[in-house]
């Protein structure tokens, strides 16, 4: 399991908030990943599995995929990934809990609304060319409560007027859905045959393409 946790709000505020995240992260038992600073994780007893967490940034004045690290941290870093500051303007607050010390614990949060995780997505495809960011925004697209073109209709509402922000990233997953041969197709077809191996092939690849086409013909035409 891992959770990514954009950070720009932290980088922006100075070291006091990065070494409380630090502070937090090693008190709830995280050490960092080797030497990536921005990998952090935690092998969970309790859940059986391992637990990472994955600090990003979208810092225009770093160059992308470098590590950005903190003032006044001992380990603490962040991963410089495009596309990812815009969870920081699109999110939703959702109420988390946990039984701690014999107490129920409550903690407010910031998640990633469905414009930014679609747009963060369409980005990490584009600019990675991996068979999972090919398969994660696709699943999403298909799966999303608000469905389609209501997914289309919110990126177009909460980012208006930054097409040039997303143009590149969109055509280029357009392009990779055009056929049923072709690579983002694909990657989704065979990803979603190890998890339900009776599906139909060729159904989930017309499914793809579908959501894909509307998804991206709709925003590029207003874009364009």
């Amino acid at each position: 399991t891992d959770v990514d946790v954009q950070v720009d709000l932290e980088i922006a505020c100075g070291s006091v908030n990065a070494t409380r995240l630090e502070k937090a992260l090693k008190d709830s038992g995280f050490a960092p990943e080797g030497e990536s600073s921005w990998r952090w994780v935690l092998d969970d007893e309790y859940l059986g599995q391992e637990i990472k967490i994955e600090l990003l940034a979208d810092l225009e004045n770093e160059r992308a995929g470098s590590t950005v690290e903190f003032n006044d941290c001992e380990n603490l870093g962040a991963i410089n990934l495009r596309g990812t500051g815009f969870a920081s303007r699109d999110f939703e607050v959702h109420e988390l809990s946990a039984f701690f010390n014999g107490n129920i614990q409550r903690a407010e949060m910031n998640v990633a609304g469905l414009a930014e995780f679609l747009l963060s997505k369409a980005t990490a495809a584009h600019s990675r060319q991996l068979p999972k960011g090919w398969y994660d925004i696709t699943y999403v697209l298909m799966h999303n409560d608000a469905g389609d073109p209501a997914a289309s209709e919110r990126v177009q509402g909460q980012f208006a007027g930054e097409a040039d922000a997303f143009r590149s990233s969109l055509r280029e997953l357009q392009a990779n859905f055009a056929s049923s041969d072709a690579q983002g197709t694909q990657a989704f077809v065979g990803q979603f045959q190890v998890d339900n191996p009776q599906s139909d092939p060729d159904t989930l690849a017309a499914d793809a393409m579908l959501a894909v086409e509307e998804f991206c013909g709709l925003l590029l035409k207003t874009a364009d």
